[in-house]
């Protein structure tokens, strides 16, 4: 069943915000984020595609799943042009239209902050990795700063995450990602260049492994 979630004015203003964060350090982030993977490949929540440049040569496909038909069809245009053997298919992170343990690795790249039951998406992404599978993550996250982390707080429960289909800004994403049943193998906080001292959402870059027993 097809499962589209159309945000038609986020999803045309994202991808010019997009393109900017990657001069600003999201290239380099995302490089990172994929570097290494092999075998095949699920991508949660793909976007407009901005990681499908990024794939090593080692990944034998990637089934890149997107609910966003805006979205989506500009995922298509960059799997074409991508050097990897990219499939954009609609789906929703809670409900993956994939097989059980059937990827060595999923990606979830600025998606975990905005689908509507964080927990329901992780048990989603365990089920379709193998056991010992990979999960690469890259997010934004909850301040560490106990006044901005209110201020999130306090911007999630107003109008924000209806102005930016359905993000949230104060999610623990890492705690979220360990109780689901991953192991965190390596996570660190990164930042964006060029932003003359203002204060940045926080953003981590991981990898987790699906621990089985």
């Amino acid at each position: 069943m097809p499962a589209s979630q159309s945000h038609p004015i986020f999803a045309r203003i994202y991808p010019p915000i997009a393109r900017a964060a990657e001069t600003r350090g999201g290239a380099e982030h995302r490089e990172r984020l994929l570097s290494g993977l092999s075998g095949r490949v699920i991508e949660v929540g793909a976007g407009n595609g901005m990681n499908f440049p990024h794939y090593p040569a080692a990944v034998s496909d990637v089934i890149a799943v997107e609910p966003e038909p805006h979205l989506r069809a500009l995922a298509l245009v960059a799997a074409a042009r991508a050097a990897a053997n990219i499939q954009v298919i609609d789906g929703t992170a809670s409900a993956l239209p994939e097989v059980d343990g059937g990827f060595d690795a999923a990606v979830a790249s600025l998606v975990l902050c905005s689908v509507p039951d964080q927990e329901a998406a992780l048990r989603e992404i365990w089920r379709v990795l193998r056991p010992g599978g990979e999960l690469r993550f890259y997010e934004h996250v909850r301040s560490s700063d106990p006044v901005r982390a209110r201020l999130q707080r306090l911007l999630d429960a107003t109008l924000y995450t209806r102005l930016s289909a359905g993000c949230h800004l104060a999610r623990d994403t890492t705690a979220a990602i360990q109780r689901a049943g991953f192991e965190l193998q390596h996570v660190e906080r990164v930042t964006f260049r060029g932003e003359g001292g203002r204060p940045l959402l926080p953003h981590v870059l991981g990898t987790a492994r699906r621990a089985d027993g």
